[in-house]
């Protein structure tokens, strides 16, 4: 049976709950786990109830760590939400805390499956959950730019009136504020995206993938939805086998740190890191990212 548990049932942990109850997802079975057990179990409630308006079967309730034993994948999406005015970098204090006590309790059972990490600052989250639980690097996947990248997909369908099916361009790094838009890269169908976005035109979407973030917490607080259904998608990828590539941030050992890069995931997690042929401005921009990314983890104590 796929079964994922969910740690965490905040606006991201619903979000992506609600996606796999209504998204035709893979997974059979959905247990929810939170700090406040009272809501964990009328969220779960919920989801039974609206499961009965989707064609989806699913089993779901509240549970607790013992519900990891047999689990093929924990989501973790807890941890302090970043308020208005924060950047990612500023929760790393408080949530550090918080993935020392679910790491801990996930380490007193017989998990042995993928961890699926949504929690800011992503990078510094992902690679701290690596290194508690003693997992296989592989095994270890953090949502990274997927949603960076689907922003970036939704801005040039609008800019060009293409689809994003179409849209073959990714956003790398840091999910934060030195990510990066390889250009180079990106592809229009199988046309060059310059040919068709001006310089002006390039760094104004950039600006904006960076910043649509802090767009969204100003004006509703959260933001929840892009990202629980980019947990949804990597969740079917993973279940299905697919060898489906995704910019999730993963340990990459040259690097000695966890970071977003197009990556081949399957039923046995992150596979192979599919690096891309940067030019020299790119390569500049994404050691700058990984530089911001090292220098975050020397200020944790594991």
């Amino acid at each position: 049976m796929n079964k994922v548990v969910l740690i965490g049932c905040g606006n991201v942990g619903m979000s992506y709950a609600i996606s796999l109850v209504y998204g035709n997802s893979f997974v059979e079975e959905l247990v929810l786990i939170d700090i406040n057990k009272n809501k964990a179990e009328g969220e779960a409630l919920d989801l039974m109830h609206a499961s009965s308006c989707s064609e989806h079967r699913i089993k779901i309730k509240a549970g607790d760590y013992s519900d990891c034993n047999d689990a093929d994948i924990i989501c973790i999406a807890a941890g302090r939400n970043q308020e208005i005015g924060e950047t990612r970098h500023d929760l790393i204090d408080k949530n550090i805390d918080v993935f020392h006590s679910i790491i801990n309790e996930i380490n007193k059972t017989n998990f042995s499956g993928i961890y699926l990490i949504a929690t800011n600052p992503l990078d510094v989250m992902t690679y701290v959950t690596m290194k508690l639980s003693n997992a296989p690097a592989e095994k270890v996947i953090g949502s990274g730019t997927t949603l960076d990248t689907a922003r970036l997909r939704y801005l040039i369908s609008s800019e060009l009136s293409i689809s994003p099916r179409n849209i073959h361009a990714y956003v790398i790094g840091e999910h934060g504020d030195s990510e990066i838009i390889p250009w180079s890269n990106a592809l229009i169908g199988l046309n060059p995206a310059t040919k068709f976005l001006n310089k002006q035109t390039r760094s104004k979407i950039l600006k904006d993938v960076r910043n649509s973030a802090y767009e969204i917490i100003k004006k509703k607080g959260n933001t929840a939805y892009g990202i629980g259904m980019c947990l949804k998608n990597l969740t079917d990828a993973i279940f299905n086998n697919s060898n489906s590539i995704f910019t999730i941030s993963v340990y990459n050992p040259k690097l000695k740190i966890c970071i977003g890069q197009p990556t081949i995931i399957n039923r046995n997690g992150a596979t192979k890191i599919m690096e891309l042929d940067l030019n020299k401005d790119e390569k500049q921009e994404f050691l700058a990212s990984v530089k911001t990314i090292k220098s975050l983890i020397s200020t944790i104590n594991l």
